[in-house]
């Protein structure tokens, strides 16, 4: 058991900072460290981030095409063999985007879109953001009935 007076912090746990430019005996003083004149041994120098010492960034060189509409609004495809699926698997006759959320379709945010990929027997009742008019009408031929929920623009 080591005394009072023999307590130290363990070995690496304590950094002294270097006390730069306080004197030429010290050994940093003068330039403290930051070598000879240059953009680099000045204050306030921080290099962009993606510079190439001049030659021509990548960002610059590679070519640029399209575009991309800030204001596009996403949605989350669910397509009619996936609704039937999941209304003969889990016994479910009412679908929004509640329950779309609860057996992993969707995400708590989506927009949610009903393609007309597949086929549906049941008669489901639909709440969500939009349906394509394929889908729509396979709905009705199988006795359901679609609203759409109101939208959140972006």
């Amino acid at each position: 058991m080591a005394a009072l007076h023999e307590l130290k912090p363990a070995q690496g746990a304590v950094k002294t900072k270097k006390r730069l430019g306080r004197g030429e005996g010290t050994g940093n003083g003068g330039t403290a460290g930051a070598g000879h004149k240059g953009q680099k041994a000045r204050t306030g120098y921080s290099k962009k981030i993606g510079f190439e010492g001049g030659q021509m960034p990548l960002q610059r060189r590679v070519p640029k095409f399209g575009f991309k509409n800030p204001n596009r609004v996403e949605f989350r495809a669910i397509n009619l063999d996936v609704l039937e699926q999941l209304a003969t698997t889990h016994n479910v006759k009412e679908i929004s985007p509640i329950e779309l959320v609860q057996f992993g379709l969707a995400g708590k945010n989506d927009l949610i879109k009903v393609l007309g990929r597949g086929e549906v027997k049941t008669a489901l009742t639909l709440r969500v953001h939009k349906v394509s008019q394929s889908a729509a009408a396979a709905i009705a031929a199988a006795g359901g009935s679609v609203s759409l929920l109101q939208e959140v623009s972006a």
